[in-house]
């Protein structure tokens, strides 16, 4: 049973088509990377001041099809569709419905707002399939315009790529086979548990429990896949992600005990602030018209319970 389970997760990768048929999903495929040894962490964290601060739109949003001129909606409107890095195997937040083809989840209306907010036509979007390791590499080399793919916003990311407003906020925690006994992560000493590299919940592993044997996969799929193979105890990260996990095998469950708080941004290129600003129009329309809640109760809530409000925005940035 289980290893038709773990067949049934890794098809969620095939690449198909997606959204209104115009555009396809490409996946990018991983570079290779030579082999170095890791330099050691910085001995504090760099200070960006308060790391869920964005920058604060200004002036009222321009209509669909009228992105003002210079700006970087204006060119990704001459581009014809918004290009955006997500996930295709994180049930329930971006991942490919077996049925149609297409690729559909909370982060995936994020990404169509957007697109609606550019073009009228929130299916204006081509969607490539990248690995948590990629999510910041793709913004730097401009493969694509935006990211949405639980990604923790953190100061160590602000150096490197934008983030927009806090648009969910998540928490770390465990999945491990059903008739375990743990309670905590800190029960689980010597097993093997898998964490996405590239992640935050894998150095959040390390510290709340060193004993663990951390192990990584670049996707969802590929810690389910190594979970349900026996190669993994458990798997460790955010409670969006876990909750899909679960919903696709009977054999696991996800402990209580939730020890991190993930506050997920939409990730762009920091020489376009204007985009940043752009975007958190956006969000900011979604939550207060109802499409924001209408979505987390579509995708997240049957698993992870009813939310009186999203999150507010902080702003400030300079």
């Amino acid at each position: 049973m289980k290893k038709l389970i773990a067949a049934s997760a890794a098809v969620l990768m095939t690449v198909t088509a997606c959204g209104s048929g115009t555009y396809d999903a490409t996946e990018l495929p991983p570079k290779p990377q030579p082999k170095v040894q890791p330099a050691a962490p910085p001995a504090t964290q760099p200070n960006c001041g308060n790391p869920l601060a964005s920058y604060t739109p200004e002036g009222p949003m321009p209509q669909p099809g009228a992105m003002p001129a210079g700006s970087y909606m204006a060119k990704i409107q001459s581009n014809k569709r918004l290009v955006a890095g997500v996930s295709a195997d994180s049930l329930h937040l971006g991942a490919r419905n077996p049925v149609s083809g297409q690729i559909e989840g909370f982060d995936i209306d994020m990404i169509k707002a957007v697109a609606k907010a550019i073009f009228g036509n929130e299916n204006a979007v081509e969607l490539r399939v990248i690995s948590s390791p990629q999510r910041i590499p793709v913004l730097k080399e401009q493969k694509v315009d935006i990211v949405a793919r639980n990604m923790t916003i953190n100061c160590a990311r602000w150096k490197e790529i934008a983030f927009s407003a806090e648009y969910y906020r998540s928490g770390q925690k465990t999945l491990v086979p059903l008739d375990s006994t743990a309670k905590s992560v800190k029960d689980l000493n010597d097993k093997t548990i898998c964490a996405p590299a590239g992640s935050t919940s894998l150095d959040n592993l390390k510290k709340q429990n060193p004993r663990v044997i951390p192990i990584t996969a670049d996707t969802d799929t590929g810690c389910l896949v190594l979970f349900q193979s026996g190669k993994a105890y458990g798997i460790s990260g955010d409670d969006t992600v876990l909750a899909g996990d679960a919903a696709q095998d009977p054999y696991a469950k996800v402990l209580a005990e939730r020890f991190s708080d993930e506050p997920y941004g939409l990730g762009m290129s920091r020489k376009h602030p204007e985009f940043v600003q752009f975007v958190n129009q956006v969000l900011e329309q979604m939550k207060a018209d109802g499409r924001w809640m209408e979505s987390y109760n579509k995708w997240l809530a049957p698993d992870l319970g009813e939310l009186k409000a999203p999150p507010a925005p902080v702003y400030g940035r300079k």
